[in-house]
């Protein structure tokens, strides 16, 4: 015998979403991050305090989303290896997780706590709802994703 048995093992339907969560949170972070504070220069992390503040704090931000980033491709990768990850609940949490960084940014950390806004000398209100209105979009897809793969957390044969 080869030692290739096959055994039932159920999808980690829930593990799954986390993991595509933390990797959607982290690229959408990386986005901003690279486009809208390095190539575009709207606005740093926290845009009320001195330059170099400033810079600290966009550099806080990247090493967030590198160990959010790290973290959710091992999670992952280690699912994948056990044979338990739900590829299409995982997408849906991606989807979810670009939505979710988004409408926090835009709700927490452009209104609420003030920290910067999408644009400066501008009429704020087209961005706004550009940005708020592009994470509902992907909260909405996200959450139709995970609703088509409901059924992913059977049991099913994978070998060993």
């Amino acid at each position: 015998m080869t030692g290739t048995a096959t055994q039932p093992v159920a999808a980690d339907r829930r593990r799954s979403v986390l993991a595509g969560t933390m990797l959607g949170v982290a690229i959408m972070a990386a986005v901003d991050e690279i486009v809208f504070h390095q190539l575009l220069s709207w606005h740093h992390f926290y845009d009320r305090s001195t330059p170099d503040i400033s810079l600290l704090s966009d550099g806080l931000l990247q090493t967030a989303y590198l160990a959010l980033l790290v973290a959710g491709f091992f999670w992952s990768a280690d699912l994948h290896r056990r044979g338990t990850l739900a590829p299409r609940s995982a997408r849906g949490g991606f989807v979810l997780g670009l939505g979710a960084f988004q409408l926090f940014d835009g709700i927490v950390d452009h209104k609420l706590l003030d920290l910067h806004e999408v644009r400066y000398g501008v009429d704020v209100l087209p961005y706004d709802l550009a940005w708020n209105g592009a994470a509902l979009v992907f909260l909405l897809v996200g959450g139709l994703l995970l609703r088509r793969s409901r059924d992913e957390g059977r049991t099913r044969a994978v070998r060993r």
